[in-house]
């Protein structure tokens, strides 16, 4: 488990690639299917998952996709890993990490994540069932913020 940590301590997300990251390089796409092209690869960037987490504790309900999202706490600040069977799911969780990893539980609840998704442009471009998801996602990690703080 320790290793674990340590791999969602190191986690770019939430250090060096933060929401304001994502937004501004977001700014510069001028199609989504360059927009969706970035996300896929920002999810390429997670932190690779024990197969051991994967378990119905981490598995979120109410995505299209499976994903699984393991939570740590250290010195006040919350970790997460972070993974999904499909390239997009992974994306998105991205998207998400940036703004929560590396946080303390109070930054988590008081980001505005429904500013941050409404300036991406990104829930209006996801099916239905994949904004359920990542809203699915975001409540889990701040259900997990709350009991932290």
């Amino acid at each position: 488990m320790t290793s674990q940590l340590t791999a969602a301590k190191q986690s770019p997300f939430g250090v060096t690639i933060t929401a304001e990251d994502i937004l501004e390089t977001l700014s510069f796409f001028d199609s989504w299917e360059e927009r969706y092209k970035y996300i896929i690869d920002l999810g390429k960037e997670l932190p690779a998952m024990d197969a051991g987490l994967k378990t119905e504790r981490q598995l979120i309900r109410g995505c299209q996709s499976q994903v699984w999202i393991q939570e740590y706490g250290e010195a006040g600040k919350l970790y997460f890993l972070a993974d999904s069977d499909a390239f997009i799911v992974k994306g998105l969780l991205a998207v998400v990490l940036a703004a929560y990893c590396n946080k303390s539980p109070s930054a988590i609840l008081a980001f505005n994540i429904e500013s941050y998704f409404d300036s991406l442009g990104l829930i209006k471009h996801l099916s239905p069932t994949r904004g359920s998801g990542m809203k699915a996602m975001v409540a889990r990690i701040q259900e997990v913020a709350r009991q932290a703080g």
